[in-house]
């Protein structure tokens, strides 16, 4: 494929789409292709054996490329030993096969010891020397397995202390922005407003109000967010009229009402049962007041692609109200048109969830839809398999098999492998899901129509980028490439008012 005006990292070689079907036997030839694309979605699904060398390794192994004529392809890391093979010390096969990952619990175990205790870190500099790793080693491991890097890792950590104690003390505000490690009232002050949408005050006054307000940066795209909130205009679980915003929301506490009243500068937010803390940190993942939008931006303009930020240097990524919500989205949305998508998710709504006093329907809960069987959904149109797939699913989750909500907290690297590992969830629904309800940064779902087409029109391409070349054009985005997806699904669309 040949480009204009484009950089060297976004050549590429064309790969055969049918290698990414795994019901399909797999060529030496596809899997040479994939280890030359060090593609880390085969680990574990054939090993590669180097003959030159004597050892074995993870087709996504950093090692330099070997040449074809000295591979060889195991099942098993068995299948390599006993060809007389050894395994790699750079990707540790033996340790991905049985499941354990030395280096990735090494940060895991870090990460868990700043959240519990953040003040004990003066700053990154202090995460860094705690790891035992090098500097460039560190933030390379944060980037890949948190989406983020120490310092930020960091400061949420401050923030998430700050509001336990906010919620469970009446501490002041100076004593818990030292306690929690901020170097000074006023940072507390600024980090806090500026991810929350509000003053530490008004977020304490949450535990006994059912109103508050939020405020919006400068700047913000409020009509990409109404674009968002009314993608449905037929939904039977929120409502927007004008700049006026109704949803139906489950809480810890069961069904609630959400509602919005949105302004340029700031969002006027009411819950009608429940928490109010709980139905805060909604609002936040639907604006995504905590995704740093300000830097994609001038990541792209430094890459020279400023026409893909342009007009929205502020748009963020508005995440779904629950985990268990993208989870059924991106099941049902999968290989069907969006109107068809659409349909399906009102009719299974309509099928397993409450309906409220306005008219709107509570979206259904694990339980609800585990308790169905797969011909309940047959007359919905839903397709056999698709239908096994949601109920399955709802079942792993409903009975604790698969905690949703804990991989909130988890290493992106732990929350890829748990979904990848439930059927009817493939790459494309697991970056999906991990961007949309995770709120992970860093994640593209490769296979994306929409994202191929804008990637050719923005690099101004020949031909649509194939899977490797998407990987090697959104390489360029790391560590923002879910603001670069988000950007490149409204490339070329037109303006919302």
């Amino acid at each position: 494929m040949r480009a204009k005006n484009c950089p060297e990292i976004i050549r590429t070689t064309r790969i055969a789409d049918l290698c990414y079907l795994p019901s399909m036997r797999m060529t030496d030839a596809t899997m040479y292709a994939r280890v030359l694309a060090g593609d880390a979605a085969y680990n574990g699904r054939f090993f590669t054996g180097v003959l030159t060398t004597g050892i074995y390794c993870l087709p996504a192994c950093k090692a330099r490329k070997p040449r074809k004529e000295n591979v060889r392809f195991f099942p098993s890391c068995e299948a390599a030993r006993a060809s007389g093979l050894r395994a790699c010390k750079k990707c540790h096969p033996d340790d991905f096969a049985r499941g354990a990952d030395p280096v990735l619990e090494s940060i895991e175990t870090l990460v868990a010891e700043v959240r519990a205790k953040p003040a004990a870190f003066v700053d990154a500099r202090a995460v860094v020397r705690r790891s035992g790793f090098g500097q460039t080693r560190v933030f390379e491991l944060f980037r890949q397995h948190y989406h983020t890097t120490p310092a930020d890792l960091l400061v949420r950590a401050r923030l998430d202390a700050a509001k336990h104690r906010l919620l469970t003390t009446r501490a002041g505000l100076a004593e818990i922005a030292g306690d929690v490690g901020f170097e000074s009232l006023s940072v507390f002050h600024e980090q806090f407003r500026q991810r929350n949408g509000l003053t530490p005050t008004a977020y304490r006054e949450l535990a006994t109000e059912k109103t508050f307000t939020v405020t919006l940066p400068e700047g913000y795209p409020l009509g990409y967010l109404r674009r968002a909130l009314s993608r449905d205009i037929h939904s039977v679980n929120e409502r927007l009229s004008g700049d006026d915003y109704a949803g139906a929301v489950q809480l810890s506490s069961g069904p609630a009402v959400l509602s919005l009243k949105l302004s340029p500068s700031i969002v006027r937010a009411e819950i009608s049962a429940g928490s109010t803390v709980e139905a805060h940190a909604l609002v936040i993942g639907l604006l995504g007041l905590d995704q740093d939008a300000a830097a994609f931006a001038r990541l792209a303009k430094k890459l020279g692609v400023a026409r893909l930020v342009a007009d929205r240097t502020e748009l963020r990524i508005s995440q779904t109200p629950s985990v268990f919500d993208g989870v059924l989205w991106s099941i049902i949305g999968q290989q069907i048109n969006f109107p068809f998508a659409c349909l399906l998710k009102r009719r299974l709504v309509e099928r397993t969830g409450n309906l409220l006093p306005n008219g709107l329907y509570a979206p259904p809960t694990p339980a609800a839809v585990a308790s169905l069987v797969p011909a309940d959904l047959l007359p919905l149109q839903f397709s056999r398999q698709k239908a096994d797939y949601v109920i399955q699913t709802a079942r792993l989750v409903s009975t604790g098999k698969l905690d949703l909500e804990a991989l909130r907290t988890r290493s992106a690297t732990r929350a890829e492998r748990t979904l990848l590992a439930v059927r009817g969830l493939g790459p494309w629904s697991v970056n999906y899901l991990m961007m949309r309800s995770l709120g992970f940064a860093d994640c593209v779902p490769y296979g994306d129509t929409s994202v191929t087409s804008n990637l050719q029109a923005l690099f101004k391409l020949d031909e649509r980028p194939d899977i490797d070349a998407t990987r090697r054009l959104m390489s360029v985005f790391s560590p923002y490439r879910s603001l670069a997806t988000t950007h490149l699904w409204q490339l070329n669309q037109p303006i919302p008012a």
